[in-house]
């Protein structure tokens, strides 16, 4: 597979970062994940929106070969020599602080940022969506800047393994009795017949397909609010399910080994997925749609 690594494009073999590099020692920098169809990206604003304010907030210039270089150039070359201009697909990038003598405060003005990307085929998970799925619930010990997509994932990672280990999907965090998200995804609930899910603050990611499915929601008429739900209330949901880039809606029927509504997946998440499903088949048929472009140097910037 082709790879891009600091300007350069080459075998993902041959890919080579330094010990030093403050990703690495520190896990200083951001990255972004972008759902391709046909080779087209999806939401591709929205998404370099959030990459840009991660890299404002933790305080990484936008990289010179980014400012002066537009991404979708990179991604295309990606997509087209690794034979991904059909079917679905995803793109990674991660920008670091770069490499630097070890120190605990920010290396000098100038010191360049690592960037990677790289592009890989992707399948939908169809089968579970239409069987619905299992997660664990987790205490969520991470840090209280959640809302920025960093690649400090420690306790995600170790979130996903106890899922995995439980035979489950994925855990669902929970801090102070309140749901937060999932460990790569944001956690959706109907209760009493309203959709909820948390608000957008430093506790979650805002998750880019969150907010495709509370648009959705409000254009169907199917009333949702962004309120936590305590740990008791998702246990009462009449319907769970998660969503995220690479999850779409992706009904949850069992928690803790405790069934969620029918035990089978509800028609709120159905709906959902249906109309999400059916814009990014928008996206894959249009020629020119979902390109990564940076105006004037820089992405398009959303509201923190």
């Amino acid at each position: 597979m082709l790879i891009y690594l600091n300007g350069s494009f080459l075998p993902r073999s041959e890919a080579r970062i330094p010990v030093e590099d403050r990703g690495f020692i520190f896990g200083d920098g951001v990255y972004e994940v972008w759902r391709l169809i046909h080779g087209n990206a999806f939401e591709p604003e929205q998404h370099l929106a959030r990459l840009e304010r991660g890299l404002r907030e933790i305080e990484i210039p936008l990289p010179d070969d980014l400012q002066t270089t537009r991404l979708w150039n990179i991604a295309r070359r990606l997509i087209v020599e690794n034979d991904l201009t059909s079917d679905e697909a995803t793109l990674y990038l991660e920008v670091t602080r770069g490499a630097a003598p070890r120190t605990h405060y920010y290396p000098p003005a100038g010191t360049p940022a690592t960037v990677y990307m790289a592009a890989a085929r992707f399948k939908p998970a169809e089968t579970l969506r239409r069987s619905g799925a299992a997660a664990i619930t987790q205490p969520d010990i991470r840090w209280l800047r959640c809302d920025l997509k960093t690649i400090q994932l420690l306790p995600n990672v170790m979130g996903k393994q106890r899922a995995v280990a439980s035979g489950a999907i994925d855990a669902i965090f929970v801090r102070d009795g309140i749901v937060t998200e999932g460990t790569h995804t944001s956690v959706f609930g109907v209760i009493d017949g309203t959709l909820r899910t948390h608000p957008a603050d430093h506790h979650v990611l805002p998750g880019v397909t969150r907010a495709v499915l509370l648009r959705i929601a409000s254009d169907l008429g199917i009333p949702s609010e962004e309120t936590p739900m305590s740990l008791s209330e998702l246990f009462e949901a009449s319907e769970l399910f998660l969503a995220g880039t690479t999850n779409d809606v992706l009904p949850i029927t069992r928690v803790d080994d405790r069934v969620i509504g029918t035990g089978r997946p509800g028609p709120v998440a159905d709906q959902l997925f249906q109309q999400l499903r059916a814009r990014m088949d928008a996206v894959g048929s249009n020629r020119d749609g979902g390109q990564l472009e940076l105006r004037e140097g820089r992405p398009a910037t959303v509201a923190d």
